[in-house]
């Protein structure tokens, strides 16, 4: 059951303090609870639950979602986000409570629930609302420019950056030997409880987990073991794996399997595919096979080959992202392994699907310039970034100023990619995709969205700053502290212009363009 929240935003004056006083509006967290689309967040909330009023009412949207950006935008464990909530009066605002508790407003277990209620594509419909408030509050002269070529809708304009990358799981280094002997010691854990269970007074089946453990280890601590000794230690993994499966099997025919715990009974499923697996690769001699379980407590994730330097294979999920000024848009979240590329056409159809017209250029890397890809771009008048096919043109007397613009393109075309690469690192440096922490398939994807949601959350706090100050500039550039902020800016971008960096290049605010805003 869900009861729509009667307050869908608090203004800060209204919150309760039990010690007097008020909430500042210029906080951080109260700024930021101003600029999330609620109203947006609630509609796919409440899909989540029947209109029948029956059982306990749930948190509302805003707790629920609130509590998922604190935790990104914070960085620290579910227990430790319940702990700061309840002392911390703003977190308390921003979740959108009447007044000031001593007492958490949920216990940490429920964010694992918050995160399956906000799957993929209900995070993905707020994500591009939020988008809607960046494009609301560039300035005015680009409003108008926009207003301009609203007759031509048709018309190219902007800039898409397109690429993959992988987001790693929050899993151990996966091997062979270390996978069977992990599978064989939850086997002998679960014909310990069927034993348990059995009502007869039969002997209880050999495991051999002794002779198992010490066959395990003599490879393992192995600094350099040799192929036919891995060879060997994997074969005896699996025999005493085939042992203790048959056993399991025999139990079963008692009905002993009801008394297994879900979570037990999902283990053993996950290892016998496990074992099917290892000996198919044992018996072919190969390392390779469709499907791959690199886990037994998340069977759902897949080794990701990407070829970077330092780390050939990685283990999570791989995920399409486009960027359009800043704004990031997760496509696409898949377990296995996929070409990129072929991504490529649906992730322009939703460019104009967000924003009513293609894009006028696409900068993407090597993988994604097929021939198809090519063809599609030229049939849309969309230029590719990269260099053309073919030979590269001879520089003549006639050619050299075609080829220097050429390369100047070519140059500008890497320099915007750059964008994309530098949101990939600040995902994976500053919030949590460079390890997901989540075990199940559903909330990691939702963590994802997360990471990107404020992501884009950061990228509208510094437009609705800017967008501010370049208001507030005129009435106070005249002040004794204008002064000296026009005064300091001055220096330092003379400073850069004797570097031979001008202002332009690198982007620093100077009192010559602040007027213009």
């Amino acid at each position: 059951m869900y009861r729509k929240p009667q307050v869908n935003q608090l203004a800060f004056e209204d919150f309760v303090l039990p010690f007097g006083g008020k909430l500042r509006s210029d906080n951080r967290w109260v700024i930021l609870a101003k600029q999330i689309p609620w109203a947006e967040a609630d509609t796919a909330y409440a899909q989540q639950f029947s209109q029948e009023d029956v059982g306990s009412p749930a948190k509302s949207s805003r707790v629920a979602l609130g509590a998922l950006i604190l935790k990104e935008r914070l960085g620290v464990t579910d227990r430790e986000l319940v702990a700061q909530i309840a002392e911390n009066p703003y977190l308390q605002y921003f979740l959108g409570l009447l007044a000031y508790q001593d007492e958490a407003p949920f216990h940490h277990s429920l964010l694992t629930t918050f995160r399956k209620r906000f799957p993929h594509d209900s995070l993905e419909k707020i994500n591009e609302a939020i988008a809607q408030l960046i494009a609301d509050a560039q300035p005015t002269e680009e409003k108008l420019e926009e207003e301009k070529g609203a007759g031509e809708a048709a018309a190219a304009k902007g800039q898409l950056l397109i690429d993959a990358t992988c987001v790693p799981a929050d899993i151990k280094y996966p091997t062979d030997l270390h996978l069977l002997n992990e599978a064989r010691e939850k086997t002998e854990e679960i014909i310990d409880r069927l034993y348990a269970c059995r009502a007869s007074d039969k002997k209880k089946p050999r495991t051999y987990r002794q002779k198992a453990r010490r066959d395990y280890l003599r490879v393992a601590k192995s600094k350099k073991p040799r192929s036919q000794q891995l060879r060997q230690g994997i074969g005896k993994q699996l025999r005493y794996l085939r042992r203790n499966l048959g056993t399991i099997a025999g139990m079963a025919q008692e009905s002993l399997l009801v008394t297994l715990p879900r979570q037990r009974y999902r283990q053993l499923l996950v290892i016998q595919e496990l074992y099917r697996q290892q000996l198919w690769m044992y018996t072919h001699r190969s390392h390779r096979i469709a499907d791959r379980l690199v886990s037994i407590s998340q069977p759902h994730v897949r080794p990701i080959v990407r070829g970077k330097a330092g780390r050939p294979v990685e283990f999570g999920a791989k995920i399409s992202v486009s960027l359009v000024e800043g704004v990031s848009f997760v496509d696409r979240i898949s377990w296995d392994a996929y070409n990129e590329s072929v991504d490529f056409v649906a992730q322009i159809e939703a460019y104009r699907r967000r924003f009513g017209h293609d894009p006028a250029s696409v900068h993407v890397d090597q993988i994604y310039r097929t021939r198809e890809n090519r063809r599609y771009c030229h049939s849309k008048g969309i230029r590719l970034s990269g260099p053309p096919l073919g030979r590269p043109r001879q520089v003549t007397e006639a050619t050299a100023e075609q080829v220097k613009q050429a390369h100047h393109q070519c140059h500008e075309d890497a320099t915007a990619r750059m964008a994309i690469e530098g949101k990939f690192g600040q995902g994976k440096r500053r919030f949590g995709l460079g390890r997901l922490m989540a075990k199940l398939a559903i909330t990691s994807e939702t963590m994802i969205q997360v990471s990107f949601l404020v992501m884009n959350l950061e990228h509208l706090l510094v437009r609705v700053g800017s967008f501010l100050f370049a208001a507030w500039w005129p009435s106070w550039r005249n002040t004794g502290k204008g002064l000296l902020l026009a005064r300091w800016l001055k220096r330092k971008a003379d400073y850069r212009d004797r570097s031979n960096c001008g202002v332009e290049a690198r982007g620093v605010w100077s009192p010559q363009f602040l007027p213009a805003w």
